[in-house]
């Protein structure tokens, strides 16, 4: 990753190597030439950049690529972008520094930005760093265009294998614009879309731009886009309603009739597992690498104004957080883990959480709980977490009757004991939780 000296010189080489009378000319041979050939030396011979997960970048780096996009004059940059896609895309298969990208991202005028928002929607709408706002932007356009080519191939598709994959993936991107809606009134932001078969999305309910408290829902097994992404946006926007509803009430007449923002990140960012490869770790290892990249990006965008960050995770994915937060590369505020088969980590002492505040649900006859099944069981008391109740009680703030969860799919349900202690350890207020 490059920070610090490092980071400063790719910017530094950027400005000055362009602010000359440099322009790449706009015919299809110069447009076509690599990106390395397309800015001056100091940038194609920039360092790669690595991401959080520490994958070294192929090709060309990010400087290369955002300074060559800098140098190109306006009236080029659709033949341009169109011709150096796969250098975009390798973007994303070796994913830069969130650092990097969002400096250079600010180095692009607001022509630039657009035209790289309109040319490759789907590498600028995944990309760590970019602001999420344009994000959002980014995978509302892939999404309607992805939409609208597969309508137009299935009306001329004859093929029943090519005919059943194109209406599965209408069906699942059809339900990622539904999960898009608006309820109450709050925003939702779709900052990852992965159109492919094993699709992946991260769905925002809130603002995460502003909010003082962030929120990261990591989902276990069988929780796939094409069947899941509505649920949980609707989890999602369920623990944004207790989360703004304790804070309204915390605050009474001391708000001023606003309350510090929050924000619930629907998270399905790693292909999950089922029954025939739920017993090893491959699956995990690749979502312990894209929960690390979301955490870091949340953190490098918001460095001036950092959010209370927590992350929510169940099952496989509570196995899939704790690899990444065991890596020492990103630190959250607040962990809790219902259901969890464990990990290499034998305390909270391993993980990269502050002041140890790890929270662990296990609800009766779930049969995953304490079975340290990839290596240690957070529940047990040398683990050092809290254990939080989930099995039903009565609120003693609201007063509320809260259900009870059994098994072990019932954890993120309405109305229940484990949602109401999420939406406090997610706000700060983890002495409130009922143990």
């Amino acid at each position: 990753m490059l920070v610090g000296f490092a980071a400063a010189s790719i910017v530094t080489s950027v400005v000055t190597g362009l602010t000359g009378a440099f322009v790449m000319p706009a015919d299809s041979a110069q447009a076509s030439a690599p990106i390395s050939q397309a800015v001056p030396a100091a940038i194609g011979d920039a360092p790669a950049s690595s991401g959080p997960a520490g994958a070294q970048a192929s090709g060309p780096t990010a400087a290369a690529v955002f300074g060559s996009i800098r140098a190109v004059d306006p009236s080029a940059l659709p033949g341009f972008l169109s011709a150096h896609s796969a250098e975009l895309d390798r973007l994303l298969t070796s994913p830069p520094a969130a650092s990097d990208v969002s400096q250079l991202w600010k180095l692009l005028d607001p022509a630039r930005q657009a035209a790289l928002v309109k040319s490759a929607p789907h590498v600028i709408g995944n990309l760590e760093g970019v602001p999420y706002d344009i994000r959002g932007k980014a995978n509302v356009l892939d999404l309607g265009r992805t939409i609208a080519s597969a309508q137009a191939a299935l009306r001329t598709e004859r093929g029943k294998t090519e005919r059943v994959a194109l209406k599965r993936k209408l069906s699942t991107l059809g339900n990622v614009e539904t999960a898009l809606k608006k309820k109450d009134g709050v925003k939702r932001t779709l900052v990852t879309l992965d159109t492919s078969a094993d699709a992946r999305a991260a769905i925002v309910v809130g603002d995460l731009r502003t909010a003082r408290y962030v929120s990261v829902l990591v989902p276990g097994m069988y929780m796939s886009v094409g069947e899941q992404v509505e649920s949980w946006a609707g989890v999602a926007q369920d623990l944004y309603s207790e989360q703004t509803g304790f804070l309204k009430r915390f605050l009474g007449s001391r708000s001023n009739g606003t309350t510090p923002g929050v924000a619930v990140v629907a998270w399905i960012g790693y292909q999950t597992p089922v029954l025939t490869n739920i017993g090893g770790l491959d699956l995990a290892r690749q979502g312990a690498d894209s929960l690390e990249r979301t955490l870091v990006g949340i953190q490098t965008l918001r460095q001036t104004d950092p959010p209370y960050l927590s992350v929510f995770a169940h099952s496989y994915g509570s196995t899939a957080a704790l690899l990444a937060l065991e890596r020492g590369t990103v630190t959250v505020d607040a962990l809790a883990l219902m259901g969890s088969p464990g990990s290499d980590a034998q305390s909270v002492r391993q993980l990269g959480v502050r002041d140890g505040n790890v929270f662990v649900g296990e609800a009766p006859m779930d049969p995953i709980v304490d079975s340290a099944f990839f290596g240690s069981d957070p529940g047990s008391p040398s683990y050092g977490a809290e254990k939080m109740g989930v099995s039903g009680a009565t609120d003693p703030i609201t007063h509320k009757k809260l259900g009870g969860s059994s098994g072990h799919n019932e954890y993120f349900t309405t109305g229940t004991e484990c949602m109401r202690n999420l939406a406090l350890i997610g706000i700060d207020q983890g002495g409130l939780v009922l143990r």
